[in-house]
């Protein structure tokens, strides 16, 4: 059982392969938080599902295309929770500084320090 301060945290995008799973590691030192990360392509390394959109308190996307994707197939799963679209464009690899520094500035807004 969790600590019921900790918040559960999903990252998506589209292969999870390079900027979910960059956002994953960024927030990861977070003792606050538990964290994950999900494709929502069939072919993706963690391909997305409900049980994984059920387990998370806090879900951002990369884009609106992967909102857009999410939000009918899992609709019951959601049970009303935010999906926040972070616009983050798969421009980027793997922990490339430039993509480290995207989730820092645009999800600590909707994450504070515990």
């Amino acid at each position: 059982m969790r600590h019921p301060r900790i918040r559960t945290v999903l990252f998506v995008c589209s292969q999870n392969r390079l900027r979910s799973p960059t956002a994953e590691q960024v927030f990861s030192c977070r003792e606050d938080l538990e964290m994950d990360s999900a494709g929502t392509n069939h072919n993706a390394d963690n391909p997305l599902t409900a049980e994984l959109i059920a387990w998370a308190d806090v879900i951002f996307v990369m884009e609106k295309a992967h909102r857009n994707k999410l939000l009918p197939r899992y609709r019951a799963a959601l049970g009303g929770k935010r999906v926040i679209c972070l616009d983050i464009l798969d421009d980027y690899d793997f922990m490339q500084p430039e993509l480290v520094q995207l989730p820092k500035t645009k999800v600590s807004r909707h994450l504070p320090a515990m």
